[in-house]
């Protein structure tokens, strides 16, 4: 309900009040000066229904329900009035009136709430809301002014509970939460420094309403998170490449493609740069000769490689040890040997499992041969791959991101 129809019921119920209720009685003296106000409130003349109201209040040694009544309808036309400081204090003051009937109290809560929502008094909005819910109320609009009167006056914390807690139900619902309700969810736990909660808000959005804002937002906090590992940063670089997220713009290729020759994949590096050129990126400006170089380095490096990848096919691989394996695999995969080299990699991966010599970050591996299955076009199994990815350092987060990637 808006408050506007609030007030219409609220004006037409003053009136009955005034009309029917017997136990009580109105003395005329009150009782003229309130009719005509909550008239005028029905024609929607707001300044003139406030004066009567205010003629009412005048009247001396009025009883708890001819105060009750006339704080109301004060209320009512104070808000209709557009003063809606006055408003909130009548309403609130009303509402807690004893002489307030118990079916009337929640509508004046709410409509109490709304106006310190629109003054900008956060703190008693949320106290005037909670209120309102202690009595039984379950308007969804209140709970929404209840909490985003939480985040406004800075209480994130809280904010980022209720807010959790509404997401939380209306995914066991089977409803999608909606997409500005994470976004304050998200914010909310940025404001109170939750890099956990925050991250996982921005996975459900990303889940939901993929955007490249939010494959950035995803991104940069696993790489704000404490216990980042720096190993994971070409990781962090093939997401990027992938949704579209080098926002660091030169400088992003730039890295990646040296990352990825210390790596000693300089097919990868060449791919890197060769997008970086097609974007205009690279081979213009001040630094238009740096990038040539590392383009032919990288050039270099990818024909020495290529060869060292035929003597390498002559050779029986039985004898290498896990890492070399799994690494020599991936490479084959980015040269385009998909089938021998994800074979390298599985059982280099496999051969670590069962070494006391195997990979000193598994999880890594894992991400890795997760990245090769989609480079080969196996989706499927890359998905399965990155679920099994854990840890703190980064991989598992990352890994979550690409299964969030690949379901769309």
């Amino acid at each position: 309900m808006t408050l506007r129809s609030l007030f219409l019921a609220l004006a037409l119920a003053s009136g009955a009040a005034l009309a029917q209720d017997k136990a009580q009685t109105v003395r005329p003296e009150v009782g003229k000066p309130l009719q005509a106000a909550i008239d005028l409130l029905k024609q929607r003349k707001g300044r003139e229904a406030l004066a009567q109201a205010r003629a009412a209040q005048a009247v001396p040694d009025k009883t708890p329900y001819e105060t009750y009544l006339v704080t109301r309808v004060l209320g009512q036309a104070a808000s209709a009035a557009g003063d809606n400081a006055t408003a909130a204090s009548a309403l609130e003051t009303a509402a807690n009136s004893s002489a307030a009937p118990a079916a009337d109290r929640l509508s004046l809560l709410a409509a109490a709430a709304g106006q310190y929502y629109a003054l900008k008094q956060y703190s008693k909005a949320t106290n005037v809301a909670t209120t309102y819910f202690q009595h039984g109320g379950t308007d969804k609009s209140i709970r929404t002014i209840y909490v985003q009167s939480l985040y406004l006056g800075g209480n994130y914390g809280a904010a980022a509970r209720e807010l959790a807690s509404d997401v939380e139900q209306e995914t066991r619902a089977g409803k999608n939460p909606p997409e500005d309700q994470l976004q304050l969810l998200a914010n909310a736990y940025l404001q109170s420094k939750d890099t956990a909660g925050y991250g996982r808000t921005v996975e459900q959005l990303l889940g939901l309403y993929p955007k490249r804002e939010y494959w950035l937002s995803a991104i940069d906090n696993v790489i704000r998170r404490s216990g980042f590992n720096d190993r994971l940063q070409i990781d962090v670089f093939r997401l990027r490449s992938e949704v579209g997220g080098m926002q660091r713009g030169t400088d992003d290729y730039l890295d990646y493609a040296q990352l990825a020759l210390i790596e000693g994949f300089p097919m990868e590096a060449t791919r890197v740069i060769d997008k970086g050129y097609s974007a205009g990126l690279l081979g213009s400006g001040a630094d238009a000769a740096r990038h040539k170089r590392l383009k032919d380095l990288a050039a270099k490096n990818l024909a020495d490689d290529r060869k060292a990848i035929a003597e390498a096919e002559k050779q029986d691989s039985s004898g290498k040890d896990a890492k070399t394996l799994f690494n020599e695999g991936f490479n084959l995969v980015l040269n385009d040997k998909s089938a021998k080299g994800l074979a390298m990699m599985e059982q280099g991966l496999k051969s670590a499992g069962n070494t006391a010599s195997g990979f000193r970050r598994p999880d890594h591996a894992k991400l890795q041969l997760g990245y090769a299955y989609h480079l080969a076009g196996q989706n499927a199994k890359a998905a399965e791959m990155f679920k099994n990815v854990q840890g703190t350092d980064g991989a598992a987060a990352l890994a979550r991101l690409w299964v969030i990637r690949l379901s769309r």
